[in-house]
């Protein structure tokens, strides 16, 4: 008795050690263990209800028998289960699932046997979040053959068929297809216009790509920026490659009679280009001032070029703070010494000292403020570095100093484009017109140095304003903050005392586009058909009798009469909307919001609000604002197919929203975009 009562309290410490180290293995999931007599301990599959030999007396089994019941698609349930889950991941089983504060999460392993990983394989979901990850990250598509990444994948899962360049190129083109539906759908369904934005790519083979992004605003009164093709042209010099660009474009995208403006960068385009295209735009939409809402030259574009050439004016005394700042990044001993000296001086500065990229004029600017804060430094550095023979000279120094400022304009003004919200074109306005009195009020400077350098700046930066002044002028009238008393101020400060004829084309350009869309409000009219002459007789005869039987409403006519007479002399919604207060300024306006509220007071000046704040300014991408050179395609992707190298470059665009879960709005309803599983 006694001897079986040990031996049963052994098996019971045995049992209880195994339920402990079974919790480190996955069969688990799938295997309950249950107690069948004293010296029997068998294991049951959870689906197929199937036993086996687990404890048998003082000897275990193990779990590799279980395993292969599994992995191996040996159990009937289990096998069933997986054909039937082929679209996405199979659903993890309860104890792979923990709870933390309230919320289910998948349970963390460290370890797992690589035959039980099948059961979670499902290689068309790969595939695709493969060429997902190509897409955002610019990978190149023979990146699947890498032998490094296969190591890897190999490593994670032995089992996992690595994918040829074929697929994922199949991949690619299937999420391109995917996204471009939803994109296609929600510009169906807007009501205003589309503006196009035209920037320039080339690549080391002297190919040149066109990058076309439509901007326009959506049913939620919010401003959207979408890519929508990207196009080699073999011959760029061509007068009407542009047009036949354009217009493939909107065709592809069912949006031809939708086009408001095109916004090109000049400095990338022949002479002829601009001429073309607002032929075009007048085609396309005649209604809107005749095409001439064109664009010439990009806004990050002009800044670039006018840092640019600030910086190339002393680029001697640039080259001395570069290498100044070099000495002392890129030796421990140096910045040592440096901070020594910095300390012993109590000079301090806000700025980080940094190298700068030449490819990016921005990191100029960085570089040269947060150098000229460390003046006193670096011109005392030679006393305790021998090795230090870079320093600048006291003008020097104030040549940098007062470039700063310009750079620091130039800055701000180019900095409302990296956000990641593309601004409405109101705001533009301001920006350019404090660009244009900075160089003035330095052009009229005594100092010579400040008045040689904005001389040049000036003459280039004032013929882009003077292409696109009206543009801005009116994008700004739509900002219930500003109206007309904006451009008034700026102008009486631009112009002087011919400010009022420069006053006067604004107004008389922004009543012309108004009445514009007046008309496109008109209903259609109504004509006749040959053969409704029956009906036209009929009314006639009644309108006879009327007056033969004699009409008891004579004075009502007249009342009438006066009513019409005195509706056509009713002020319009943009007269109405001019003479009212402008608002009080405050931060974060939503100046498409207010236009959503207000669009019942003002229809037709609403629906022209939207299209013009919609127009943009800038054609370069966000992460472009502050390139020196034209946007370079790798030698990898311009060796690919049009249709692939178009597909990686819309995609990755129309995928970051994905990620950030915006809405698209398909059918009057609002759909997470990662709600929607779109079918193949």
């Amino acid at each position: 008795m006694d001897k079986t009562i040990k031996q049963t309290d052994s098996l019971d410490s045995d049992v209880k050690s195994n339920k402990r180290s079974r919790k480190k293995s996955m069969v688990w999931d799938y295997f309950t263990v249950s107690t069948v007599n004293a010296d029997c301990v068998r294991a049951f599959c959870n689906q197929c209800k199937k036993s086996f030999s687990y404890i048998s007396g003082s000897k275990q089994a193990g779990t590799s028998h279980l395993k292969r019941h599994i992995a191996l698609g040996i159990c009937p349930v289990s096998r069933s289960s997986q054909d039937d889950d082929q679209l996405g991941p199979s659903t993890p089983s309860p104890r792979s699932i923990v709870s933390v504060n309230g919320t289910n999460r998948p349970r963390k392993r460290y370890q797992a046997d690589s035959k039980v990983a099948n059961i979670y394989l499902n290689e068309e979901f790969c595939s695709r979040e493969f060429a997902k990850m190509i897409i955002r990250h610019d990978y190149p598509l023979h990146m699947c053959q890498h032998s490094g990444f296969v190591d890897f994948v190999r490593a994670l899962h032995p089992e996992l068929n690595m994918m040829s360049v074929n697929v994922v190129e199949e991949q690619i083109l299937w999420a391109y297809l995917r996204e471009k539906q939803q994109i296609l759908d929600h510009l169906n369904g807007i009501s205003g216009h589309i503006s196009l934005a035209i920037d320039f790519w080339t690549s080391n083979q002297s190919l040149v790509y066109i990058l076309l992004t439509g901007h326009f605003i959506d049913h939620d009164w919010k401003l959207q920026r979408r890519i929508l093709n990207f196009i080699s042209i073999p011959f760029p010099d061509s007068d009407t490659v542009f047009n036949n660009v354009v217009a493939s474009c909107m065709a592809d995208w069912n949006s031809e009679g939708k086009l408001l403006t095109i916004t090109l960068d000049h400095a990338n385009a022949n002479k002829n280009v601009g001429g073309n295209l607002r032929r075009l735009l007048s085609i396309k939409n005649s209604l809107i001032l005749n095409g001439q809402l064109i664009i010439n030259s990009c806004y990050a574009r002009i800044l670039s070029s006018l840092a640019k050439e600030a910086i190339g004016f002393i680029k001697e005394a640039i080259n001395k703070v570069r290498d100044s700042v070099k000495f002392v990044k890129t030796s421990e001993a140096h910045e040592e010494r440096f901070n020594k000296l910095r300390l012993l001086l109590q000079v301090s500065s806000n700025k980080t000292l940094a190298t700068d990229d030449l490819t990016k004029w921005n990191t100029t600017y960085d570089m040269l403020t947060a150098a000229s804060e460390l003046e006193q430094v670096f011109s005392c550095l030679d006393t305790i570095d021998p090795d230090y023979k870079f320093t600048p000279s006291t003008e020097e120094w104030h040549q940098v100093k007062a470039l700063c400022k310009h750079l620091e304009v130039l800055y701000e003004a180019a900095s409302i484009l990296t956000s990641p919200v593309y601004p409405t074109s109101n705001i533009f306005f301001h920006k350019v017109c404090g660009i244009q009195l900075k160089l003035m009020e330095d052009y009229a400077s005594q100092d010579f140095f400040l008045c040689h350098l904005s001389k040049q700046l000036l003459e280039n930066f004032s013929s882009y304003w003077e292409d696109c002044y009206l543009v801005l002028a009116i994008a700004v009238v739509m900002d219930p903050r500003f109206k007309m008393q904006l451009v008034k101020f700026n102008f009486s400060r631009i112009y002087g005392v011919d400010a009022e004829t420069w006053i006067k084309i604004v107004d008389e350009g922004l009543h012309e586009l108004y009445l514009e869309y007046v008309v496109q409000c008109l209903p259609a009219p109504t004509f006749l058909e040959e053969g409704n002459d029956t009906l036209l007789n009929t009314e006639t005869r009644q309108e006879d009798n009327l007056v033969s039987n004699g009409d008891d409403f004579p004075d009502f006519d007249i009342y009438i009469s006066d009513i019409v007479a005195g509706q056509q002399h009713l002020k319009s919604e943009l007269d109405q909307y001019l003479e009212e207060s402008v608002l009080p300024r405050v931060q974060g306006f939503d100046v498409l919001g207010w236009w959503k509220v207000n669009r019942t007071k003002y229809p037709t000046l609403a629906k022209m609000a939207s299209d013009v704040l919609s127009i943009p300014f800038s054609s370069v991408p966000p992460d472009s604002v502050f390139d020196t050179g034209d946007k370079k395609i790798d030698g990898h992707r311009s060796s690919l197919q049009p249709t692939t190298l178009q597909a990686l470059v819309c995609a990755k665009d129309w995928l970051q929203y994905e990620c950030s879960g915006s809405t698209y709005r398909i059918a009057g309803e609002d759909i997470p975009t990662e709600m929607v599983e779109p079918e193949f």
